[in-house]
């Protein structure tokens, strides 16, 4: 760990004094609804801050301002009176005030999933448009804790012209400024050709008054005029007002700051912005601050021999306008700036990673809630459509609920989209204010599954005399926030018949877990018109003297099932006995019931020894004595690896690690914290329960009531599924005090040599990969990085990749270690803005696939100093650019997969009795499997924008994988449109490209066959139906 702050940012010498011309000054009001809910900021602060602007700005005709999260500007709109309104409009179109990126909330980069940052977007730019009659031309993302290459290539991608980016890492802001370099081109990894938006790094330190005027904050803390009555603090003390005395100083003194940061960049034009987090909720405020300002600013512009200088207010689009005319070689930029640190309290560093992982209920909850509602705008385009073009008058009723539901499908998309905001997905707001985020996501589920019922009820079941009754419900009950959703559970009375719902457009096979009372059931697949393999798993209770007893009424039935692209498929339970479909039970400790004389399931005691589990494609061997994985044989390539599993924790350092910050205390040794949970009188092995069937075989260790661990493998016929290894770990930090200072990880130990400092790769937002090496001269935090989807490390003959489901921290601190950041409770606040530490913890159900596939025979590529080559050299402009590595296709698949796994639904004929449902229904015709669907949006209606248009952007995505690693599992792929692609049932009318938000139209369509994507790419299109 670097121990004391670099001299060179703590004098800033490098910001030498040699600059002239042209400054850009930019009114503008931060907001981290962190302390308070989003409604709460509302009324104490944004109302009277959008007030105040619009009464200012046109009291003060050459003033400027920004705005930034669309969702308060909303909140705003929606109360306020048409002549305000039309006001702020006439600003906009003025070019006084300018909508800077436009999405609902600036969202943070590290743990938002490429699904809900687009979505959010186009909500944001949508309002933008309708309200307003603009589209954003520049970003501002001047708050998040670090930056990715995802949000400036999807503003690039939307239309934007530039992007404003603040909190690097200080060695960063050392190396670019040595340089000169405030603007580049940020290329994202896989592409060579740069995009047309440049991105401005703004070089100082925070995005305050006291820091943005120059490299003196006690300088700068003197030009910030806010003189509150009763506000006391370090920039009431430094106010001077502005006289014609003191003019000339207070100008020269300016001056000399804003050179010192021209100084950092090759052309003549700085970028200044005036504000902070929630200012300007005063009207003296604007008063004050354009007063004084404009004092300076007429005197250094009337004084050309002194000052040689022009100082106006400007805007983000003046600034990049400026920009562009004065700075032709704008160099390029690949890689991204995590780990973010800063040394605000200590003088040493302090990393920004433990919010990756911080309050994983809420992270795990939100990709939920996106699957549901991705799930729902597929369904509700397709259904609401098809019903409006069959003008049935019998399926009015339908038509007429779904338009209901539309305005709650608004609802959600804006909850999901401010949850994307960076102090709310990251986990780094107060208890009160994560729960009331959490409220809202879960509420909105709700909503979300109500709407699938509904417009599946209408496509699949004929008679609409029952539609109103609710006949076809969603399997999984969201019941209490905090606590995992439950499972309705099949019975033959009233709920024999189960519908699918494969929201992907690709086919797949899928295992499905039901809940039934019954073990005497079987399967039938109305569409393929066969039996499908299935087995009976019991359901073992713990009772409190720690006897496992196998439950006589409460079973899984777990099936496997064959889905075709974005479709519905019924299965049909039948009545059966079969006890080869019962699983097998090894377990020391359990007990059981009889019927009828004979047990439901064969008990057996554990032989000796390490314990295997195995299908067709691989050998697990699981140590006896923790019920964890030790070794994967591979048997389809004769080998071996040693795939250790573990679980530890680090000890936080007290008073450092918090929501923000990871910061382990060194001198302490990692927690076993697995001893406090380990029953002292009996064998290990009790805690162990192997359960074996026909469809898959699984191990479950129970640390109770901390850690349940199960890992399970397949006997399917799917190569994907049988060769991955499904783990879930349920984790429960129970109540405080117990396990505090806890910051939890899983460890995967291989035998993989991945290089020395070890190498392993993230991906960034579920969309894009990057490759990461150990800094070997800082610590575990330094070296912790965001993984969204997936992570994996590799040596010339293997690759392991662990895939997830939430945005956690992962590091490969180690040769051939993996490990990811299971929960954090840290008992003291970081001093990062919350003011308290992260003590409301919940159950959580974290669920993996862990791959191990073959590299190809190709010699490993040298690492060649990689740290010094990324971290410290400037690229040889000739050079040429690194191999990017992309997952594996099984690996990539089994990401899609976990995240928007196939929905469940039953047929209850309690009221309706027994009806006729259609065996399936498929949506699409032709579709290239390698394409994904990232979503099918309705519009809203151009006049009631709380009502549904017949047309949609459909956005795409050509995901991209590895065509070496793993080749021997690799499906073929195809890409292509034709001119057979189509939705089934549905007339398209008209086919537009458009930019990624919609808010630019690049051309009419002919039809689906001439739509292409490069690999990587996200396009969208504009569907009339």
């Amino acid at each position: 760990m670097q121990k004391e702050r670099p001299s060179w940012l703590r004098t800033k010498e490098f910001w030498d004094k040699s600059f002239e011309d042209r400054y850009e000054k930019i009114k503008n009001e931060s907001g981290r609804p962190r302390l308070k809910t989003f409604e709460q900021y509302f009324e104490w602060r944004s109302k009277k801050i959008i007030n105040n602007m619009v009464q200012k700005l046109n009291q003060y005709p050459n003033m400027t301002f920004i705005w930034t999260e669309i969702s308060f500007l909303n909140a705003w709109w929606e109360n306020s009176h048409p002549v305000k309104q039309k006001a702020l409009r006439k600003l906009v179109k003025e070019g006084r005030l300018e909508i800077t990126t436009g999405g609902w909330v600036m969202p943070d980069e590290a743990c938002t999933h490429i699904y809900a940052l687009i979505d959010q977007f186009i909500e944001g730019h949508h309002w933008v448009k309708t309200n307003l009659g603009v589209s954003p031309k520049t970003g501002w993302s001047i708050d998040p804790f670090g930056h990715g290459p995802t949000v400036p290539y999807l503003l690039d991608k939307s239309g934007l012209e530039g992007t404003i980016i603040q909190r690097i890492h200080y060695a960063w802001k050392q190396w670019l400024a040595q340089r000169q370099v405030e603007e580049f081109f940020w290329t994202p990894g896989w592409k060579t050709a740069k995009p047309s938006m440049i991105v401005h790094n703004q070089p100082f330190d925070i995005y305050s008054i006291k820091s943005s005027c120059g490299p003196h904050p006690a300088v700068c803390l003197s030009f910030d005029f806010r003189r509150i009555p009763g506000e006391y603090n370090e920039y009431t003390d430094k106010f001077e007002e502005i006289t014609d005395q003191n003019v000339e100083r207070k100008s020269k003194t300016l001056i000399e700051e804003y050179d010192r940061i021209g100084t950092l960049t090759t052309h003549n034009v700085v970028l200044v912005p005036l504000g902070d987090d929630f200012r300007y909720e005063y009207p003296s405020e604007f008063d004050s601050q354009y007063t004084n300002y404009m004092k300076m600013f007429n005197y250094i512009n009337s004084h050309k021999e002194m000052f040689n200088a022009d100082v106006s207010f400007g805007t983000p689009l003046d600034y990049f306008n400026a920009v562009k005319e004065r700075h032709k070689e704008i160099p390029t930029l690949k890689g991204d700036f995590f780990v973010y640190s800063d040394i605000f309290s200590e003088g040493k560093p302090a990393y920004w990673s433990g919010y990756f992982t911080t309050r994983p209920y809420l992270k795990l909850l939100a990709r939920q809630f996106e699957h549901q509602l991705r799930t729902s705008e597929i369904l509700f385009t397709l259904v609401y459509n098809y019903l409006k073009q069959t003008k049935n008058p019998r399926l009015e009723g339908s038509v007429k609920t779904l338009e209901k539901y539309y305005e709650q499908l608004i609802g959600a998309r804006r909850n999901l989209g401010l949850f994307q905001h960076h102090d709310a997905i990251t986990g780094t707001s107060r208890a009160n204010v994560m729960a009331d985020y959490g409220l809202k996501l879960f509420n909105h589920i709700y909503y979300c599954t109500r709407l699938q019922e509904a417009a599946l009820t209408a496509l699949i079941i004929p008679d609409e005399r029952v539609h109103m009754k609710n006949p076809l419900q969603s399997e999984v009950v969201w019941d209490t926030y905090g606590k995992p959703a439950k499972k309705l559970q099949v019975t033959f009375a009233d709920k024999k018949k189960v519908v699918l719902f494969n929201p992907l457009a690709e086919f797949r096979i899928e295992v499905v877990t039901l809940s039934s009372n019954t073990s005497s059931v079987r399967v039938y697949d109305t569409r393929l018109q066969v039996h499908v393999p299935y087995q009976i798993t019991p359901n073992i209770e713990v009772r409190d003297d720690g006897r496992r007893v196998i439950s006589d009424q409460s079973f899984d039935l777990v099936f496997e099932a064959s889905m075709p692209p974005l479709s519905t498929v019924t299965f049909n339970l039948e009545e059966h006995t079969n006890t080869s479909n019962h699983c097998e039970i090894f377990c020391n400790n359990c007990s059981s019931f009889e019927q009828e004389g004979q047990k439901l399931f064969t008990t057996k005691r554990m032989l000796p020894g390490d314990i295997q589990l195995q299908n067709s494609y691989m050998k697990l061997v699981i140590n006896r004595n923790t019920g964890f994985l030790r070794q994967v044989y591979r048997k389809d390539l004769r080998k071996r690896n040693a795939v250790d599993i573990q679980f530890g924790a680090y000890q936080s350092a007290q008073r450092h690690s918090g929501a923000y910050l990871f910061m382990p205390d060194y001198d302490a040794p990692e927690k076993p914290v697995l001893n406090n949970y380990v029953n002292g009188n009996s064998m290990q092995d009790d805690n162990i329960v192997i359960v074996s069937g026909p469809v898959s075989t699984e191990i479950t260790v129970m640390y109770l009531p901390f850690l349940v661990h199960t890992l399970r493998i397949f006997n399917v016929d799917d190569p994907y599924l049988a060769r991955g290894i499904f783990i879930e770990n349920v984790v429960d930090f129970e109540s405080p005090p117990k396990n505090r200072d806890t910051e939890l990880f899983m460890r995967i130990q291989t035998d993989l040599q991945n290089g020395e400092p070890p190498e392993f790769y993230t991906d960034q937002n579920g969309f894009q990969y990057q490759k990461r090496v150990k800094v070997e001269k800082l610590g575990i935090a330094a070296n912790y990085y965001p993984i969204t989807t997936m992570a994996w490390m590799q040596d010339t003959e293997t690759r392991v990749s662990l895939v997830t489901n939430h945005a956690q921290g992962a590091a490969a601190f180690e040769p051939g270690r993996l490990e990811v950041m299971l929960d954090r409770r840290t008992l003291y606040d970081d001093f990062r803005g919350i003011g308290e530490g992260v003590l409301d913890n919940k159950p959580t159900v974290f669920q993996n696939w862990l791959t191990i596939e073959a590299m190809p025979g190709a010699p490993r590529y040298k690492r060649d100093d990689a740290f010094e080559r990324v971290h410290q050299k400037v690229p040889e402009p000739d050079s040429k650019d690194p191999l990017y590595e992309l997952p594996t296709q099984t690996a990539e698949y089994l990401s899609r997969t976990l995240n928007y796994p196939v929905n469940v639904y039953l047929i209850d004929t309690s009221e309706v009795g027994d009806i006729d449902v259609k065996s399936h229904e498929m949506f699409l015709h032709a579709f290239p499997d390698g394409v994904h669907l990232l979503t099918l949006r309705s519009i809203p209606d151009a006049t009631l924008d709380q009502f549904p248009s017949e047309s949609a952007y459909m956005v795409l995505h050509r995901p991209g994988y590895s065509c070496s690693v793993g080749a021997e599992n690799a499906k073929g792929k195809t890409y292509s449109f034709t001119e057979e692609t189509k939705f089934n049932n549905l007339k398209v009318t008209n086919l537009t490209s458009v930019s990624l938000t919609g808010l630019k139209s690049h051309g009419k369509v002919k039809g689906f066959q001439d739509i292409s994507l490069e690999p990587m790419e996200v396009k969208t299109y504009r569907i009339g139906f």
